[in-house]
């Protein structure tokens, strides 16, 4: 009887996620704004350095294969931070319908969305349940920090984060200052840092310029280089002020190809339905109960939600189709992933399939993009063997295309 008790308890302490009744764990999560998931060194780029990102990759379970839902920034981190997909939570796309330049009209359009995102589930609210402080800092899109439920935060509401957008570029403070506060009230503290890194403008410290300027011959290029370690600096600073019960995951929300010869991004990158625009490093470090590893099972933004609500021992809201990171078994068992990309200025702000560009879905070493338009063709790849998307075999495996199809139409037919 003692034996099997031992046993029983010895089992309990191999849990993925703490017991209702413990504490759970901080929860710290970088969003990196427009970058390539090849823009790493431990993801094997030759000349841009990434120390503080290698280190977490070392310490962290590493899937090399995460996608995020869609390649646009606002429906990108809409879903990171509710768990649903645009199509979902109907956050699609950057702006509301209409001419920017009109100000009443323009706000309008941004309040439905902000309505959009208070009727889904997110992170902060949810989190609060279990008595988490939450501190919004970086990239929001949605209002005021307190409609997305943070209790703590920087935007006020402009466009896409107003103050938040100084986090990272200019000082690490407002974090510092608010898990001060949480360790002052005694409360488990959530932090969302997404801060515009290395997104345009690309206007790194002229240290980190001149060290790249060299290696290559588009000064543009080496601008982004320079900006993706400046990032990379200030997710070490970040790291260095946390607490050891902290789980800390990693996303960047979409992709990013620098344009050599302009300060623009290149095709097949940020607003496509290509691997350039959507593929990224997921990472999640969570001392003492995740093992380091590497991982080629594709992931999901959107499995992040369901990771930290395991993790801090809730259960994923309805609706939520992503699954727990720290469950293999969950993992090996989803036979694909699906996506979709939507138009940057909405179209309609209440019909998603209005705004919508394509659908895609990965399935092992395939992936489909199928065009809403029907007087365009879907394309087909094979990942491992073409990992830039060069080489169309729609046309030469129809039967593939066929089966991917039926898999994307069951997910969501628009």
């Amino acid at each position: 009887m003692i034996r099997t008790l031992l046993a029983l308890a010895l089992l309990a302490g191999c849990a993925t996620g703490p017991s209702p009744a413990a504490r759970p764990p901080n929860i710290v999560l970088i969003v990196s704004d427009d970058q390539a998931w090849t823009d790493y060194a431990f993801m094997g780029h030759e000349q841009i350095r990434t120390p503080r990102l290698d280190r977490l990759a070392a310490e962290s379970l590493v899937y090399r294969r995460g996608y995020v839902p869609s390649s646009l920034c606002c429906p990108s981190l809409a879903a990171l931070i509710t768990g649903l997909y645009p199509h979902q939570n109907k956050v699609t796309c950057n702006d509301p319908p209409g001419d920017p330049k009109n100000q009443e009209t323009f706000r309008a359009g941004r309040e439905r969305m902000n309505r959009h995102m208070e009727a889904a589930p997110s992170l902060p609210r949810l989190l609060a349940s279990r008595g988490y402080l939450s501190f919004q800092a970086g990239k929001w899109w949605q209002g005021s920090f307190a409609r997305g439920g943070f209790t703590h935060g920087m935007t006020r509401g402009d466009r896409h984060g107003d103050d938040g957008l100084t986090i990272g570029r200019q000082s690490m403070k407002p974090i510092g200052d608010f898990i001060a506060t949480a360790r002052k009230e005694d409360k488990p503290y959530f932090v969302w840092y997404a801060p515009m890194l290395p997104h345009q403008p690309h206007n790194p410290p002229a240290r980190l310029f001149d060290k790249y300027k060299d290696k290559t011959p588009s000064p543009h290029v080496a601008r982004y280089w320079a900006m993706v370690e400046w990032f990379d600096e200030t997710c070490g600073q970040l790291l260095d002020l946390l607490d050891p019960n902290t789980i800390v995951l990693y996303v960047t929300d979409n992709g990013w190809i620098q344009n050599p010869d302009a300060a623009k991004f290149a095709p097949k990158s940020k607003l496509s339905p290509y691997d350039g625009g959507l593929r990224t490093p997921i990472m999640v470090r969570w001392p003492g109960r995740v093992t380091p590893r590497r991982s080629d099972e594709p992931a999901m933004s959107i499995d992040l939600a369901p990771t930290i609500l395991s993790a801090a021992g809730l259960e994923p809201a309805p609706g939520m189709q992503g699954v727990d990171l720290l469950d293999d078994a969950a993992v090996r068992r989803r036979p694909a992933i699906f996506g979709e990309c939507f138009v940057h200025t909405a179209i309609d702000l209440d019909q998603p399939a209005a705004n919508l560009l394509w659908r895609w879905t990965l399935e092992g070493r395939h992936k489909l993009i199928v065009p809403q338009d029907a007087a365009k063709k879907s394309e087909l790849y094979d990942l491992v063997a073409d990992p830039r998307e060069e080489r169309d075999l729609a046309a030469a495996r129809p039967e593939t295309v066929a089966q991917l199809r039926r898999r994307l139409d069951a997910w969501w037919t628009p």
